[in-house]
C-alpha cells in the first residue's frame, strides 16, 4: 500500500506547484479580474442538472458597473454594490443572470434564514464578481472553446481562498436551517455524502465546487485559510464580514428563527425531572406504609382478642367458645321476646318470605316438569333466534376504544377530513450467512459493507419487489383486473397513478428499481487517481444525501425513487449505528396502500391484495434457495392472526367444557352400590345443568343480537366460563341439599323438592343478584369490550338463575322420579331391584363432600371433625385453643398488605406481541421491528376549525422561519425534540405554512405568473421558461419578512398544494402537503396537520407515555394559539397517530378499573345486607373477603408477570363475581345457623355449604382452567389460564379457610328471632304430644323415610344451613 500513497502525494504536490506558477504568472493585483464574461457550456461536464456555463479567461481591471448592470448586481450581490458611481466588478450582466439562476436553487431552501442565504450568496458573488478577483482566486485549468466562431480560453477549474473566520461564520449560519417538509437539515443536501451530521465547512465548500453534483458549472478548489497561514505571492484570502444567523442583513432581512438558528432561541427551561420515588427513609414508601399497616392491623387484632379475653375477668363469667366469643345461648336457655332485635326480626321475615315463595315455586315446577321444560325451550329459542343477527366485533379499534372517547373522536376527525392512515405492508430482511466485505471507494475512502448490503442480495430483493408489484387479480366490483396502482399510496400522482407512482420504499429505489442502474460501472478520475465506481459509491452517496437529484460520481444517477420522492435511509436499511449505513444489518421493503372504510369495494381490493402479498412472501420464505432470513407483515395481519388463533383454540375450549361436564356428571352421583351405579348417577342431571348454562348464554347473546349490541370473541371465551362457575355452584348446592334432605311423613316428592328449593334458593338469589347487578354496573365502563362483556355476563347470570329455578328444577323432578322407580339413567326401560342405601351411609354424596371439607374447616378451627354432622349430639368435639386461628388471620392479613404493595408495581399495558399466538409470524416481525427499525411512528399535530391562518399573526403563531413567533406551534414541537428521551419526539414537525411562505418568496422560481399566452395572470410552474413567466406572485417585502396578504394567501394556496416539487422548486406542496390542508367551500381552513416523528417505541408503556406527552404539548400549543386575535374559543390542536386509539385506555385504566371494581363490589354488600334482613355485619365481612380476594389477585398478577389492561380488568370483574360464589353462600349459611357458638356455626357452614362451594366452583373451574394451559394464544394462556387459576385458588383459600376463621371471630351473633321461633314450635309440639296420639304416616310411593335428624337445631327455616 506504500507506493500508491507516495505516488498520489507526489501528484498532489506537483499539482500545487503548478497552480502556484499559474497564480504567479497572473500577476495577482488588487482591482484586477482573473476571468470575465461567459464562454458557453463546460465541455468537461457530460451531465448536469442545470446548464454549466463557464467564464472566459480575462486578466484585466475590474469594470465600472452602471445602469441596468448595476441594478442587476445590486439585486444579486448587494454586498458588492457601493453606489452606481463607486462600484467595480468582474462579472458581466450575463454572468449575473447565470449566478442568479444558480443562487435561486439554493435560496429555495435557505431563504427561510436570511443571514444564511445572504452568506451563501456572498461567497459565490465574491468568486464571480469581486473587483479583487485575481487576489482571492487562482485559475487551475482552462480549455479552449469556440464562441461565435472565435476560439477562447475558458476556465474549467479554479482555486478560491477564503478566510477561516468568514467561512466558519457562514457555515454556522446555515448549519441548522431546516427543510420543513422532511424535518431534516438543508445542509444535508449541500454536503454530499457526509450528510448533516458529518458536514464541516470544508466538506460543505467541497460539495459546492464539485461539478459531479450536477449543480456546479465548474470545479472550485476551496481553500480555507486560517489567520497567519503562509500563502503564494499576491494571494489575499477573502475575509469579508459574514453574518451570524441571529443578525439582520443589510437588505432588511431579519434574524433567523430559533428553529434555524440556536442563537436566536429564547431561554427555555428544560422539562422538569421526573418526581423522585416515594421514600420513607431509605425504604420504598409504599412498602413502608404497607408494613406499618400490617403491623397495626396485626397488633390491633391480637390486642382486640386479648381485651375481649381478659377484659371481663371482673364481671360475671359467661360461657365462651375457644375464640373468646360469648356462647349465644345455654342449652336450655329461654329466649325472652324482648331480647329479639329489629334486625333479627327483619332477617327472619326476609328468609321466611323468600323461602315460602321459592317453596311454592319449586313445588309448582316439580309438578309440571314437561310443561316447564317446553316453556323454557320456547323462551330460549325465542331469544336464541337472535343469533342469526349477531355481529362479532373483531376490529381492535371498535373493541377497545369507546366511540365517544377522545382518541376515537380524534381518529374520526382525522379520517373524515384527511385520508385514513395509510396501510403498511412490510418486509425486514437479513442475511446472517453472508460475510461482510471492504470497499475502497475512490470518492469516499474505505468502507465496510455488511453481508446484507451486497449486490446479489439487492438484486434478489428487487426481483421479489417486482414480483409483488406485479400482483393482479380480477375484481367484480371494478369489473376488470385490479392491481397495485388501484389501491396504492401515490403521493405525487394521487389522481391517476401508474404503477411507478406507487410509494414503495426500499434500497433498490436508490437505483430507480432499475437493474441497469444497479449494474452500472464507470471509470472515474479524482485527483489524478482513476478507479472504477459502481453501485456502492452511489449507495454511500444516496444514504447520506437522499434528496439529491444526482450523485457526485460519474454514474450521474439520481437518488430519488421512481415515484419521485426521496427514500430516507431509515426506510431502506436498518440495524445500523451512528448513521453507519453500509454496516446495516437489515434491508427494509415497504408497500404503502391507501386506507378505505370497511365494507367499501376498495377495502375489499386492499384486503385481497394484502392476502396475495402474504401468499407470495410465505411462498418465498418456504423456498429453500432463498438467501434471506426475514420477517413480514401486512396491515391485515394483526386481525388475521387473532382470528386464526381464536379458531384454532376453539377445540381447547370445547375440551375444557367437556372436562367440566364429565366432572359434574360424576361428582353429582352417589355411587354407594355397584348395582345402582346407573340408577344413582347424575349424568343426565349434569348434562341438564350444562345445557342450562349454555341456554342462558345463548339467550343473553340472542337478546343482545336482537337489539343490535355486537358481541366479541372475548365474550364467547369468558362468559360461558363465568356462568358455568356460577351455575355449577348452584347446581351442586341444590342437588346436594336434595340428597341430604329426608322426605317428611306425608310429604310428596314435589313438595320435598319445593321445600329444598325454598331452603337454598335465597342463597342462590343472593349470589346471582349480586353478580348480575355487579356486571350491570360494570357496563358503565367506557371501554366497549368491557362494557359489552359486562352486559352479556349480567344477563347470562340472570338467565342462568331463572332457568335453574325453572328448567333445572323440572329436570331434577324427573330424575327423582326415575331414581325412585329404580330405572337406569341411560336405559330408562331397565329397572334395578336393589334397594337404595340409607342416606346416612358414608358413601352418600352429602357425607362424601362433607368429609372432604372437614379437614379444611377443622384445621383453622382447631378441631378434629369426626361424625356425620358437625352439630349432631355426641359428635361435637372439644374446642381447642386459638393459636392456629390467630396464625391464619395474621397470615391472610400479611398476604393482603403484601398484595397492596405489589398492586402499586403492577405493569399497566398490553404489548401487542401478547395478542399473537406463539407460532405467529408476527412475533418474528415485532422482534425484527424493535431490533432494526431506527425511527418511530409518525404523529400528526392536527388543528381544528376556528383559527385564521391567513392573517400575519395567524401565520406567525404557526411557522418557524424568519419573523415567526418563538413559541409557535412548530417551534414548540422543535423544543420538544431536543429532549427525545422525555418527549418521545425525534423529528420536528413538517410545516406547510413555512414551505408555503418560502414557495411564495420572490427569491425563488417557485411562484411565478404567466405574462404571455392564454394563461396570462395564472400560476406558472418553475419548469416553464422565464420568457413566458416574467412576474413573481408577490413582491419583495420592505421589512425582509414575507407574509402574503389574505387575498394572496387564498389565491395561491391551491397552486402551492398542487405544485409537484422538483429541482427548480423543491418547495412544491404536492405529496408533502396536498392532503395536509382542508378547506370548506368558502375557502376557510377547517383542518390541517403537521407531521412529526416519534422515537422508536417498543412497549405499551412507551406508547402510552408518548401519547400523554404529545397531548400535553398539544394542549400547551392550543392555549397559546387561542390567544391569537380572531381565534375561536373551541379551536384545538391535538396529536394523532394510528396507535393512540389503542393506548389511550392505559391513561385512565387504573382509576377507571378502580371505579368499575368498586361499583361491582357495592351490590355484594347491599344485596347481602338486604337479603339477610339488613345484617350489616355479615354484609361487611362478605365485602371484606371479596376485596381481599380481588387485591390479592392483583398482587399475584405482579408476581406472575400478568399486566393490568382491559383483558385483566374483565377478569378482575369476573373475579368479583366468582368471589361472590365462594363467599356469599358461606356467609349466609353462618348467619342463619342456630348452633350456640361462633366456632360451631363456622364449622357447620364450612362442612355443609363449603362442600357445595368446593365442588361447584373450585373443582368445576380447575379442570377446565388447566386445559387452557395448552392453548396457542398467549392471551388465553396468560389472561385466562393464569389469571383464572389465581382467582379460583385465592377464592377457594379465602372462602374455605380465611372466611370461616373470620366469621368465628367477628361473625354476627345467632339470630334470636329464629331461636324464639324454634322455642315456640318446640312448645307447641310438646303440647300437641300431650293431647294427641302419635300416628304413623305413609308416603304415596310407599317409602317411609326416617324422621328428620338433619336440622342441627336450625328448624324449618335453616334446614341444613
Amino acid at each position: 500500500m506504500g507506493p500508491p500513497k507516495r505516488s498520489r502525494t507526489l501528484n498532489v504536490t506537483l499539482f500545487f506547484l503548478f497552480a502556484c506558477l499559474v497564480t504567479s504568472e497572473a500577476q495577482n493585483k488588487p482591482g484586477y479580474c482573473s476571468f470575465y464574461e461567459e464562454c458557453g457550456r463546460n465541455p468537461s461536464v457530460n451531465s448536469s442538472l442545470i446548464k454549466p456555463i463557464i467564464p472566459c479567461v480575462n486578466f484585466s481591471p475590474a469594470r465600472r458597473i452602471q445602469g441596468v448592470h448595476y441594478q442587476r448586481l445590486k439585486k444579486v450581490c448587494p454586498m458588492l454594490a457601493h453606489g452606481e458611481d463607486n462600484t467595480t466588478a468582474c462579472c458581466s450582466i450575463n454572468q449575473l443572470s447565470s449566478l442568479e439562476n444558480s443562487l435561486t436553487l439554493s435560496k429555495a431552501i435557505l431563504v427561510r434564514c436570511p443571514a444564511c442565504a445572504d452568506n451563501f450568496a456572498h461567497l459565490h458573488c465574491i468568486n464571480t464578481c469581486s473587483p479583487n478577483q485575481s487576489q482571492t482566486l487562482s485559475i487551475l485549468r482552462t480549455m479552449n472553446v469556440t464562441i461565435l466562431g472565435q476560439e477562447k480560453e475558458a476556465v474549467v477549474a479554479y482555486r478560491s481562498y477564503v478566510a477561516k473566520k468568514f467561512i466558519d461564520t457562514s457555515f454556522k449560519s446555515c448549519q441548522n436551517v431546516r427543510i420543513p417538509a422532511t424535518g431534516g437539515y438543508a445542509i444535508a443536501t449541500m454536503c454530499g455524502r457526509y450528510g448533516a451530521s458529518l458536514c464541516t465547512p470544508q466538506r460543505w465548500l467541497d460539495f459546492q465546487g464539485d461539478t459531479s453534483n450536477g449543480l456546479a458549472p465548474l470545479d472550485i478548489d476551496f481553500r480555507i485559510i486560517p489567520e497567519g497561514t503562509p500563502l503564494p505571492p499576491g494571494i489575499v484570502p477573502y475575509a469579508g464580514k459574514a453574518l451570524g444567523c441571529n443578525e439582520t442583513t443589510d437588505t432588511g432581512g431579519k434574524a433567523c428563527s430559533c428553529q434555524d438558528c440556536a442563537e436566536s432561541c429564547p431561554v427555555v427551561a428544560p422539562p422538569p425531572p421526573p418526581p423522585p420515588p416515594f421514600l420513607i427513609g431509605q425504604l420504598d414508601g409504599v412498602l413502608a406504609v404497607c408494613l406499618m399497616a400490617f403491623a397495626v392491623l396485626s397488633v390491633t387484632f391480637l390486642g382486640f382478642l386479648a381485651v375481649r379475653h381478659f377484659g371481663q375477668q371482673d364481671k360475671k363469667p359467661k360461657a365462651k367458645d375457644k375464640n373468646s366469643n360469648e356462647v349465644s345461648r345455654a342449652k336450655d336457655e329461654v329466649i325472652d321476646p324482648r331480647d329479639v332485635t329489629c334486625t333479627d326480626r327483619n332477617s327472619l321475615s326476609t328468609q321466611e318470605f323468600l323461602g315460602s315463595i321459592f317453596e311454592r315455586w319449586g313445588t309448582l315446577m316439580a309438578r309440571h316438569p314437561f310443561k316447564v321444560l317446553l316453556t323454557s325451550a320456547v323462551v330460549v329459542a325465542a331469544f336464541g333466534t337472535g343469533m342469526m343477527h349477531i355481529e362479532l366485533t373483531t376490529d381492535p379499534v371498535q373493541l377497545w376504544s369507546a366511540p365517544n372517547s377522545r382518541a376515537r373522536r380524534e381518529k374520526d376527525f382525522h379520517d373524515f377530513h384527511f385520508d385514513p392512515f395509510f396501510r403498511t405492508n412490510q418486509l425486514i430482511l437479513t442475511a446472517p450467512g453472508y460475510l461482510s466485505h471492504s470497499y475502497d471507494s475512490l470518492l469516499f475512502g474505505k468502507h465496510n459493507f455488511s453481508g446484507i448490503i451486497s449486490k446479489d442480495l439487492i438484486q434478489q430483493l428487487l426481483e421479489l419487489q417486482k414480483r409483488i408489484q406485479a400482483i393482479e387479480f380480477w375484481s367484480d366490483d371494478l369489473n376488470r383486473t385490479a392491481s397495485l396502482k388501484d389501491i396504492c399510496f401515490a403521493p405525487l400522482n394521487p389522481g391517476n397513478p401508474l404503477l411507478t407512482d406507487c410509494a414503495v420504499n426500499s434500497l433498490p429505489q436508490y437505483f430507480q428499481n432499475s437493474l441497469d442502474n444497479l449494474n452500472a460501472k464507470v471509470n472515474m478520475t479524482e485527483l489524478g487517481v482513476t478507479k472504477e465506481v459502481d453501485w456502492r459509491d452511489h449507495f454511500i452517496y444516496c444514504v447520506n444525501s437522499p434528496l439529491s437529484f444526482k450523485d457526485i460520481t460519474d454514474l450521474g444517477l439520481s437518488c430519488m425513487s421512481d415515484y419521485g420522492g426521496p427514500v430516507f435511509p431509515f426506510l431502506a436499511v436498518g440495524g445500523y449505528e451512528n448513521e453507519d449505513y453500509t454496516n446495516a444489518e437489515a434491508l427494509i421493503l415497504t408497500f404503502s396502500l391507501n386506507n378505505y372504510l370497511r365494507g367499501t369495494p376498495k377495502f375489499k381490493l386492499v384486503e385481497k391484495w394484502e392476502q396475495m402479498f402474504l401468499d407470495i412472501v410465505q411462498e418465498y420464505q418456504r423456498n429453500t434457495t432463498t438467501n434471506f432470513t426475514f420477517a413480514y407483515m401486512a396491515e391485515r395481519s394483526l386481525e388475521d392472526e387473532i382470528n386464526r388463533t381464536t379458531a384454532e383454540d376453539i377445540p381447547i375450549f370445547m375440551i375444557s367444557y367437556a372436562v367440566i361436564f364429565v366432572y359434574i356428571a360424576m361428582a353429582l352421583g352417589e355411587y354407594s352400590s355397584f348395582k345402582r351405579i346407573l340408577v344413582d348417577s347424575k349424568f343426565l342431571v349434569g348434562l341438564g345443568g350444562i345445557l342450562v348454562v349454555g341456554c342462558s348464554v345463548l339467550s343473553a347473546m340472542g337478546f343482545y343480537a336482537w337489539i343490535g349490541l355486537p358481541s366479541s370473541l372475548v365474550i364467547l371465551q369468558v362468559v360461558p366460563f363465568l356462568v358455568l362457575a356460577v351455575g355449577a355452584d348452584n347446581i351442586f348446592i341444590l342437588v346436594l341439599e336434595y340428597q341430604r334432605d329426608e322426605r317428611r311423613p306425608g310429604e310428596s316428592r314435589e313438595k320435598q323438592i319445593g321445600r329444598v328449593l325454598g331452603n337454598v334458593a335465597p342463597s342462590m338469589l343472593l349470589c346471582s343478584m349480586s353478580e348480575s347487578i355487579c356486571f350491570f354496573l360494570g357496563a358503565l365502563s367506557s371501554m366497549p369490550a368491557v362494557k359489552s362483556f359486562a352486559l352479556y355476563a349480567a344477563l347470562a347470570v340472570l338467565m342462568d338463575f331463572v332457568l335453574q329455578i325453572t328448567a333445572f328444577v323440572a329436570l331434577l323432578s324427573l330424575d327423582a322420579r326415575r331414581q325412585d322407580a329404580g330405572r337406569c339413567e341411560l336405559a330408562c326401560c331397565v329397572t334395578v331391584s336393589a334397594p337404595p342405601p340409607a342416606q346416612s351411609r358414608p358413601g352418600h354424596p352429602a357425607a362424601r363432600h362433607e368429609a372432604l371439607l372437614r379437614p379444611l374447616s377443622a384445621a383453622p378451627l382447631h378441631q378434629s371433625y369426626c361424625g356425620t354432622h358437625a352439630g349432631a349430639p355426641g359428635n361435637r368435639p372439644e374446642l381447642p385453643g386459638v393459636a392456629e386461628a390467630d396464625t391464619i388471620m395474621v397470615l391472610f392479613l400479611f398476604m393482603f398488605c403484601t398484595s397492596i404493595f405489589l398492586m402499586f408495581h403492577v405493569t399497566v399495558g398490553l404489548d401487542q406481541e401478547l395478542a399473537m399466538p406463539k407460532d405467529s409470524y408476527m412475533l418474528e416481525y415485532f422482534k425484527y421491528l424493535y431490533k432494526y427499525f431506527e425511527v418511530g411512528v409518525p404523529t400528526y399535530f392536527v388543528t381544528t376549525k376556528g383559527f385564521n391562518f391567513t392573517t400575519v399573526s395567524g401565520m406567525d403563531a404557526v411557522c418557524s422561519s424568519v419573523g415567526c413567533n418563538s413559541f409557535s406551534l412548530t417551534q414548540k414541537i422543535q423544543y420538544a425534540t431536543e429532549y427525545p428521551d422525555k418527549s418521545y419526539l425525534a423529528i420536528p414537525a413538517s410545516s406547510w405554512v413555512d414551505d408555503f411562505i418560502d414557495w411564495l418568496n420572490p427569491g425563488s422560481k417557485c411562484c411565478r405568473l404567466y405574462t404571455l399566452g392564454p394563461n396570462a395572470g395564472n400560476f406558472c410552474p418553475a419548469s416553464q421558461s422565464a420568457f413566458l413567466c416574467g412576474k413573481r406572485c408577490v413582491s419583495t417585502p420592505q421589512n425582509g419578512v414575507l407574509r402574503p396578504t389574505v387575498e394572496q394567501f387564498n389565491k395561491y394556496l391551491s397552486d402551492f398544494l398542487g405544485n409537484r416539487p422538483d429541482l427548480l422548486c423543491p418547495k412544491g406542496g404536492l405529496g408533502a402537503y396536498d392532503k395536509a390542508v382542508v378547506r370548506d367551500e368558502s375557502g376557510e381552513i377547517i383542518a390541517s396537520r403537521f407531521m412529526a416523528y416519534h422515537t422508536p417505541l417498543a412497549t405499551s408503556q412507551e406508547f402510552t407515555a408518548a401519547l400523554r406527552i404529545a397531548r400535553e404539548l398539544a394542549a400547551n400549543i392550543t392555549l397559546s394559539m387561542r390567544q391569537v386575535p380572531g381565534t375561536s374559543p373551541d379551536f384545538e390542536v391535538f396529536p394523532y397517530t394510528v396507535t393512540y386509539v389503542f393506548y389511550e385506555q392505559y391513561l385512565t385504566i387504573v382509576p377507571e378499573g378502580l371505579f368499575n371494581i368498586s361499583l361491582c363490589l357495592l351490590p355484594t354488600f347491599v344485596v347481602c345486607c338486604i337479603l339477610l334482613g339488613m345484617d350489616l355485619r355479615s354484609g361487611l365481612l362478605n365485602l371484606l373477603t371479596i376485596v381481599m380476594i380481588t387485591v390479592d389477585t392483583v398482587g399475584v398478577m405482579t408476581l406472575w408477570g400478568i399486566d393490568y389492561n382491559a383483558v385483566s380488568l374483565i377478569n378482575l370483574v369476573t373475579a368479583v363475581g366468582i368471589s361472590v360464589e365462594f363467599v356469599s353462600h358461606m356467609t349466609r349459611s353462618f348467619a342463619l345457623s342456630t348452633l350456640p357458638t361462633h366456632v360451631e356455626r363456622a364449622k357447620e357452614a364450612t362442612a355443609n355449604m363449603g362442600s357445595a362451594v368446593f365442588s361447584g366452583v373450585a373443582m368445576t373451574n380447575l379442570p377446565g382452567i388447566v386445559v387452557l394451559a395448552f392453548a396457542k394464544a398467549q392471551l388465553i394462556q396468560i389472561f385466562f389460564f393464569r389469571l383464572n387459576l389465581v382467582i379460583t385458588l385465592l377464592g377457594m383459600a379465602h372462602g374455605l379457610i380465611f372466611l370461616p376463621v373470620l366469621l368465628s371471630f367477628f361473625g354476627p351473633d345467632v339470630n334470636k328471632a329464629v331461636l324464639l321461633r324454634q322455642q315456640r314450635k318446640a312448645q307447641e309440639k310438646t303440647s300437641s304430644k300431650e293431647n294427641q296420639a302419635y300416628e304413623n304416616l305413609s308416603f304415596d310411593d310407599s317409602k317411609s323415610p326416617a324422621p328428620n335428624m338433619g336440622t342441627k337445631g336450625g328448624g324449618d327455616i335453616v334446614a341444613t344451613f
